[in-house]
């Protein structure tokens, strides 16, 4: 083990965005470190900020959710000092991800956001993809801006729902 704490979390920042490959939001990085109680949220917010600062992994910010991903400069330092992360703490990040891989998916999957639209009030913007390719896309207008957070919130959660309603009335035969 490092001694220095901090190093250590970084490390192991870096490996779990590289495992992954795309972006992770920040509620599944804390995930796996305060449910496996390896460090507190006010430590690993500080080291996802450093490792921000240094270019090591990147921020993917929209009004509702904060996504990270490893930089390339990220994978090239953690090449040169990921062995000091034990094999204990490698099999423990590979098992989370694997154990999570569906709700991971999701979350690349499922897109809402909102952004003001003049006079009508807010654009809320909803999206479910596959990959690169958008299944379902969908804007709707909101006259409050707590309406278009609540709309993006249930989208997240029901998404898969409206998706399925919406393809239902549009391949009704009449």
């Amino acid at each position: 083990m490092l001694s220095e704490p901090m190093t250590l979390y970084k490390l192991m920042i870096l490996y779990l965005l590289k495992q992954v490959n795309v972006t992770l939001s920040e509620n599944m990085i804390s995930e796996f470190f305060l449910s496996r109680e390896y460090t507190g949220y006010f430590t690993l917010k500080q080291a996802l900020s450093e490792l921000g600062e240094s270019g090591l992994i990147q921020l993917h910010s929209t009004r509702n959710a904060s996504r990270y991903s490893v930089t390339e400069e990220g994978v090239q330092t953690l090449s040169f000092f990921g062995k000091r992360l034990s094999p204990e703490i490698l099999a423990d990040i590979d098992r989370f991800l694997r154990e999570n891989r569906f709700q991971i998916r999701n979350e690349l999957s499922v897109h809402a956001d909102y952004y003001p639209a003049g006079q009508t009030g807010y654009r809320v913007h909803c999206e479910v993809t596959e990959g690169k390719n958008s299944l379902f896309s969908v804007e709707l207008t909101a006259p409050e801006e707590a309406q278009a957070i609540e709309m993006c919130r249930r989208f997240s959660l029901c998404s898969g729902e409206v998706y399925r309603l919406l393809l239902k009335e549009l391949l009704q035969a009449d």
